[in-house]
């Protein structure tokens, strides 16, 4: 298994989950981390990227203000806080591992991870 993701959970609407991915490639920092979600009935998405030393982040609008990506390159490891969750952030989550912001918005990805269950009720 290359990507590993965990943390998640039925939660209430307004409360916090964070979602950890640990990851088995040997050159972590080398790789663009993503993460994306799909809802039933619907196509997966892309939620948020951070680059390979951490400096610059990317949300989508959907999550922007709500979301925070981070990752410690030393644990392989890959975050996602989750804050003032809404039932439209029912997903399956995924993690995923890329060259670029391009590679994981153009969904050309090296590694997937085998996804979490992230359930809002209201």
């Amino acid at each position: 298994v290359q990507l590993q993701a965990s943390g998640g959970g039925l939660v209430q609407a307004g409360d916090s989950l964070t979602l950890s991915c640990v990851a088995s490639i040997r050159t972590f920092s080398n790789y663009y981390m993503g993460w994306f979600r799909q809802a039933p009935g619907k196509e997966r998405e892309f939620v948020a990227g951070i680059s390979w030393s951490g400096g610059s982040t990317y949300y989508s609008d959907s999550v922007k203000g709500r979301f925070t990506i981070s990752r410690a390159n030393a644990k392989k490891t890959v975050y996602l806080q989750m804050d003032k969750l809404k039932s439209e952030d029912t997903a399956v989550y995924y993690c995923a591992a890329g060259g670029t912001l391009k590679a994981l918005l153009d969904r050309a990805i090296d590694y997937w991870g085998q996804g979490t269950q992230v359930t809002v009720s209201s």
